[in-house]
């Protein structure tokens, strides 16, 4: 198949640091290759991939001064997507897979291959369910089941799990004696939440994770005055082996998320090193962390503190399996391909 792959702008792909759809979109374009598929990347032009590269900037917007403004950053969005139906226009694929979500959308009219979108964020807002809502037989990918709760009437081709190279995250049985905390510094991700429970613990809690423009006041208000460098320690944002370093050697992953949690890529790769997910049991968390015997979902601060406590239960072997047999970029680049075919089929019909 001839495949186009539209990548989110923020990030490059892969990310340096930070950016879980861009190392979806990596991971996926880089197995599509590999089985054979002919792979058009458009991304920003400091992206590295095995599929032919089609730039719609030559930098990640985030690497823009201007765009740390979240209006201006919107802004570029908008003349991105410009770029990217100029940039597909002339390409005779077999179908394009939209990973920009509902910003694209009204534009699929306008080309002539099928347009796949996967759903990389939740679906409970306002505006999202506005904008999907006017394109009901639109096909879309969720990357959980749980993702589909806020908004059922969609035309949904399948779940295809998120996946990782798993042979890139170092596995280990002899962890250190702290926690761990990794993603994003806002609310929803409960590093407030996290500290808390790791101080009641009387455990070390170190934490890797970006502090975007939105989240800034947030963090230099609730989770900055926490930071002591010794018992809470914050790393900032950290690359693809200080990642691994961070997950391998801790205890147990911290995720007391405030929010319905559509995936989680950082779930399966801490459960790759074979370190467990403590995780409240909201979104996707059921699906992706096996209760018991790759970590535990839990439902209040309490519960999590005894599951920290029971963390020599857990197998880290079985974390590492369960990645392996579930969660790996092989497995979900089989999945969009069955995906590819049913829509491409849907059109000729």
């Amino acid at each position: 198949m001839k495949i186009i792959q539209v990548a989110p702008f923020e990030e490059p792909v892969p990310p340096k640091k930070y950016g879980g759809t861009e190392l979806v979109v990596y991971s996926l374009a880089q197995e599509l290759v590999a089985m054979g598929h002919e792979v058009f990347l458009v991304a920003t032009g400091d992206s590295k991939t095995d599929a032919e590269l089609l730039p719609v900037f030559p930098k990640a917007l985030r690497k823009y001064k201007a765009a740390a403004d979240m209006k201006v950053r919107d802004s570029l969005k908008y003349i991105g997507i410009g770029k990217v139906l100029e940039i597909v226009k002339n390409i005779n694929a077999d179908i394009i897979h939209n990973h920009i979500g509902w910003r694209l959308m009204p534009f699929a009219p306008l080309l002539k291959p099928p347009i796949v979108t996967t759903l990389h964020g939740p679906m409970h807002t306002g505006y999202q369910k506005l904008v999907y809502g006017n394109f009901p037989d639109a096909p879309v990918v969720s990357i959980s089941n749980s993702q589909r709760r806020p908004f059922k009437k969609l035309n949904y081709v399948g779940t295809v799990y998120n996946g990782i190279n798993v042979g890139k995250f170092a596995y280990s049985d002899k962890p250190g004696d702290y926690l761990a905390f990794l993603g994003r510094m806002s609310p929803e991700k409960g590093p407030l939440q996290a500290i808390r429970i790791a101080k009641k613990c009387g455990l070390k809690l170190v934490m890797a994770a970006k502090v975007d423009s939105v989240d800034k006041g947030y963090f230099e208000k609730e989770i900055a005055p926490l930071i002591d460098g010794k018992q809470i320690v914050f790393l900032g944002e950290v690359g693809h082996e200080g990642k691994v370093k961070l997950l391998k050697n801790a205890r147990a992953l911290l995720a007391p998320i405030q929010w319905e949690e559509p995936f989680g890529l950082f779930f399966i790769e801490a459960m790759a090193c074979g370190t467990p997910v403590l995780a409240f049991r909201r979104g996707s968390v059921p699906e992706v962390v096996k209760n018991g015997v790759t970590g535990f979902a839990v439902k209040t601060d309490a519960e999590m503190i005894m599951a920290v406590r029971m963390i020599r239960t857990i197998k880290r072997s079985a974390c590492r399996r369960w990645v392996e047999e579930n969660f790996s970029s092989g497995k979900m680049a089989r999945g969009y391909e069955d995906v590819y075919r049913k829509v491409i089929a849907e059109k000729k019909s």
